[in-house]
């Protein structure tokens, strides 16, 4: 299952390259939410290899969420492969320049079920697919929209 959206935001590339790489930003917001993560200190991001372990509550059950940064291309994005029980997703951020004032963000998350419980939970999360793209796509939204700002 695939979950893709584009956003043009009024901002330099160097400018949107920043806020997409605030790693540290993006941690404390999931601490804010109740995620407990850490990264390792050995190889801190945005370095390639860099990988974070996080224990994420969804309906009253802990879930461990192993992620590493697989690739990254400085003003251009990076992928971020994580696995969460029998889930992997593979999350890509891209950047393309439009104008030197103006860049578009491109970012998609594809989930693949390794396990037939997985699975199961893929196919009936493809059932609510239309609100799930709906609410992605707003969660991106809002934050070219911070960027802007």
């Amino acid at each position: 299952m695939k979950f893709s959206t584009r956003e043009d935001i009024e901002a330099p590339l160097s400018t949107v390259y920043e806020a997409v790489t605030d790693f540290d930003g993006f941690e404390r917001q999931l601490l804010r939410r109740g995620v407990d993560i850490a990264h390792d200190e050995s190889c801190p991001p945005p370095n390639l290899g860099a990988v974070w372990q996080a224990t994420a509550k969804w309906r009253n059950r802990a879930y461990d969420v192993d992620a590493e940064l697989i690739s990254i291309d400085p003003d251009n994005g990076y992928a971020v492969e994580s696995r969460v029980g029998g889930v992997e997703c593979l999350a890509v951020v891209d950047l393309v320049p439009l104008s030197k004032s103006r860049t578009r963000l491109l970012v998609s998350a594809e989930l693949k079920p390794t396990t037939l419980s997985s699975r199961l939970l893929i196919q009936s999360l493809k059932l609510t697919k239309g609100s799930l793209t709906k609410r992605f796509k707003k969660r991106v939204f809002d934050f070219a929209q911070s960027i802007e700002a």
